[in-house]
């Protein structure tokens, strides 16, 4: 009895995990009004249109046909995540971006990319190239639950050893802590 109540939480769990972003109602009644008065249309990220489906998100485009991560307005042009102090937790401003481009990366078999860890000036050389290889496998994790194969994507950690920003405050710091999507 406990193996099959044990089979029933987990199928059910699973089924929760797989449940895809559903576009807020305001959202596409507003869509759906502009279309009515002659405006542009957008359609969401999940409504069925696949490859060449495109929504605004920001105000930025988004789509996922094979040369979109070169388009200055779609959001995949959008190609570093920055992290809190000492963290290597996606931050929730970064979620959405890193779930785009695992996106692209699972519609698009043939693309790959590397993320570059990065951290700032301290704590140890150890200490930061470990934080910085954490830091760029929380957003491959995010990247291969959203579909990209694990072959499509490779890590290097830098630590501190490439920094943006040479300054000592933390502004300059914050620059540092942050992971880069190469395309290759």
């Amino acid at each position: 009895m406990k193996k099959i109540l044990f089979i029933v939480v987990l199928a059910l769990s699973i089924a929760a995990c797989g449940e895809r972003i559903k576009p807020d109602a305001d959202a596409t009644a507003d869509n759906n009004a502009e279309n009515a008065n002659g405006g542009a249309t957008a359609s969401g990220i999940n409504d069925g249109s696949g490859i060449d489906g495109s929504a605004l998100e920001g105000g930025k485009l988004v789509s996922y046909e094979k040369n979109a991560i070169n388009d200055p307005n779609n959001v995949l042009s959008e190609k570093i995540i920055y992290f809190a102090f000492d963290s290597n937790a996606v931050g929730d401003d970064y979620i959405e971006l890193v779930k785009h481009h695992g996106k692209y990366l699972s519609f698009n078999p043939s693309a790959s990319v590397r993320l570059e860890g990065h951290a700032d000036e301290r704590g140890t050389r150890e200490y930061n190239i470990a934080l910085a290889e954490q830091r760029a496998q929380s957003v491959k994790q995010m990247m291969l639950y959203e579909g990209a194969g694990e072959d499509q994507i490779s890590i290097i950690s830098y630590g501190e050893e490439k920094p943006i920003a040479f300054g000592h405050d933390e502004e300059s710091m914050s620059l540092n802590r942050r992971v880069e999507i190469i395309y290759q």
